[in-house]
């Protein structure tokens, strides 16, 4: 073990969703730690930005364009990954959606598209990933972005929050069966962010939401976006070493209330 149990230098990092928001901070702060970051999303524009970014602070990234929801997409980049740095160590599965509707209004497009993107394209990367660290003899960290959804029920997110709790069980049977592989799985459960995806703006991004924020949200505000890297690194790097299996709200204190 290092002297810097958070040290994650010589390890690869995917990270997908990479292209803006939660995943880009959470791609800088692993590559600030030491990792080699491997940047995903669909399109390269916002993933190129980050890198750059990445390359400036003197970190190493890879971009590689992948749509989460096509399982050759999934091979490709893990492929890539391999390919760039030797190896693959860390998985963050962070892309998701959340349509926000009230429950009569949720068709069954848009279920099938909160549970395909949110829970069984995650469940594929996790699968994919964990079978090549295992594949390279064991030992590796997958941490998933969840939501505080999960557990806290919110107008609108029905689907999104049924798919995050899906995330949250797949969380705890992956880190059953593969903790003898020595794969750690967790998650992160954000709350209320200053990075609302964008399909959710028009509702939660109101002076109402605002007031109730105030009101419930222990700290009173949302997160801010940089408040989501330093989680993931630490669920990733040794200093988590004995952690599996476990969901860590990043919220504020929102879900203990």
């Amino acid at each position: 073990m290092p002297t810097d149990p958070f040290d994650l230098t010589g390890r690869t990092a995917v990270v997908t969703g990479a292209s803006r928001g939660l995943g880009a901070e959470m791609a800088k702060a692993l590559a600030r730690a030491g990792a080699n970051a491997v940047l995903a999303a669909r399109g390269r524009a916002g993933l190129d930005a980050v890198a750059a970014e990445i390359a400036a602070a003197g970190g190493a990234a890879h971009v590689v364009a992948c749509d989460a929801t096509r399982r050759s997409d999934v091979e490709g980049l893990i492929a890539a990954a391999v390919d760039r740095f030797g190896g693959l160590d860390i998985m963050v599965v962070n892309h998701g959606l959340g349509p926000a509707k009230s429950l009569l209004e949720i068709d069954d497009d848009d279920l099938d598209a909160a549970i395909g993107v949110n829970l069984k394209s995650a469940y594929v990367c996790a699968q994919l990933a964990g079978g090549r660290m295992i594949a390279q003899g064991g030992g590796g960290s997958i941490v998933f972005t969840s939501s505080s959804a999960s557990r806290v029920a919110c107008w609108g997110y029905s689907c999104y929050g049924a798919s995050k709790g899906g995330i949250d069980q797949l969380v705890r049977q992956l880190a059953q069966e593969w903790a003898r592989h020595g794969i750690r799985v967790n998650a992160i459960n954000p709350g209320y962010t200053e990075n609302e995806m964008a399909d959710t703006a028009d509702i939660h991004d109101t002076p109402e939401v605002a007031r109730f924020i105030e009101r419930v949200i222990p700290f009173g505000r949302r997160g801010r976006v940089d408040e989501m890297g330093g989680p993931v690194v630490f669920l990733a790097s040794d200093a988590a070493s004995y952690v599996t299996g476990h969901c860590l709200f990043v919220d504020g204190g929102y879900a203990a209330v």
